[in-house]
């Protein structure tokens, strides 16, 4: 009887083990993909978050923050570079220790490249988003060796969690946001890659009051630009820009879901505008859902979608706070956290991908692809 007992044991946890593991099916959603890989195999700190990527004259490089868990004092930002074809061991490129000594934990890394210049890594310091402030960090060498920490002027928090982008006019806007009294965006804008800096006006709520941060910057040419950003409404938020950004409309929802996740988003040297997102609608009235699955869509215009990707489908969630890029080879890189565990990197060719519209927003049904249940869906920290 107890071999009956365990040999049945063994059986549902090797079931639970195929469950929870790669979906076989998840191929027909990844064509494209060349590479699929973790950062790193083992780290000294238990878990990880927030992936931000920059592609520099000696290659790329990645960071992320890591500690004990978010909002440890003993989080830091890390740092692995791909080098002669893999990517070196993480190593702590910022702490939060004050001048008295009491550390505080460090947030929501920011990679850019300045052209032909410094590689700069933005980041937070603070025991809350509500109380946190920014601080920057350069290197000359692509990211082996850091400045000393400098701190934004008051008030300025920097790219809170997606990339600047330079425009057309020289200027280097930064997409950020508040968490204190209610959710807010704003972007920061630079004309000396991140010397001097000035602020442009919150960005109305709209209609319907939305709660929006961590906003991401969609180009399309001229001045006109568009953002996209998480929200506690249940959907994608949108708003545009037709002066480089001074100004925006309001903010609305799109038609695309969002379950209370960070997003990022790009525009492609092509024109074409990518988003990576958790595509999940709570249930019920719920803000907050899975962060599980890892979508890839991609528009022409900014408003209609298609579903192109998944990265990710498992029901142990979280796939979570991606950061996506186009090197100059025309690859696309995503990076995100993978189950607060480890740290992900995917590439893709998006000449090889298949795209199918996105009507209302519900994510398309694709021949030959078995979506997990839901019921076996297994929450982590969030």
């Amino acid at each position: 009887m107890k071999t009956t007992v365990k040999l049945l044991t063994l059986v549902l946890f090797l079931c639970a083990g195929a469950v929870y593991g790669q979906n076989p099916t998840l191929k027909v959603w990844q064509k494209g993909v060349q590479k699929d890989e973790f950062i790193y195999d083992k780290a000294p700190f238990p878990s990880c978050h927030s992936a931000t990527m920059a592609e520099t004259d000696r290659g790329l490089v990645y960071a992320f923050f890591g500690g004990t868990k978010e909002r440890h004092p003993d989080v830091e930002i890390y740092v692995s570079r791909y080098e002669g074809g893999q990517w070196t061991a993480p190593e702590s490129a910022a702490d939060g220790v004050q001048p008295d000594g009491k550390r505080l934990p460090t947030w929501n890394p920011v990679l850019y490249q300045i052209p032909g210049g410094d590689l700069l890594l933005f980041y937070k310091v603070g025991p809350k988003p509500s109380e946190w402030w920014g601080m920057i960090k350069r290197s000359k060498d692509g990211g082996k060796t850091w400045s000393v920490a400098e701190a934004l002027p008051t008030g300025f928090i920097g790219p809170v969690k997606n990339k600047p982008i330079l425009l057309q006019n020289g200027h280097l806007i930064a997409p950020s946001s508040t968490e204190g009294k209610g959710w807010n965006i704003h972007f920061e804008v630079s004309t000396d890659f991140g010397k001097t800096w000035r602020k442009t006006a919150p960005v109305a709520r709209g209609a319907d009051d939305l709660d929006a941060i961590q906003p991401s910057i969609l180009d399309h040419g001229n001045g006109k630009l568009q953002l996209l950003a998480r929200t506690r409404n249940r959907a994608i938020a949108t708003a545009w820009s037709s002066d480089w950004g001074e100004h925006w409309t309001s903010l609305e929802k799109t038609a695309l879901p969002n379950n209370n996740s960070g997003t990022d988003a790009l525009t492609l040297q092509d024109g074409t505008h990518v988003l990576v997102y958790n595509h999940v609608l709570p249930e019920g009235n719920l803000a907050k859902g899975a962060r599980t699955p890892l979508n890839v869509s991609f528009s022409k215009d900014g408003k209609n979608w298609s579903a192109a990707l998944i990265l990710e489908d498992s029901p142990i969630s979280q796939y979570s706070y991606p950061a996506v890029i186009q090197t100059k080879d025309g690859l696309l890189h995503f990076g995100y956290t993978w189950r607060r565990k480890k740290m992900k990197h995917v590439v893709v060719d998006p000449k090889k991908m298949k795209m199918t519209a996105i009507e209302n927003g519900q994510w398309p049904q694709r021949k030959g692809y078995e979506k997990p249940d839901a019921n076996t869906y297994v929450k982590e920290e969030d």
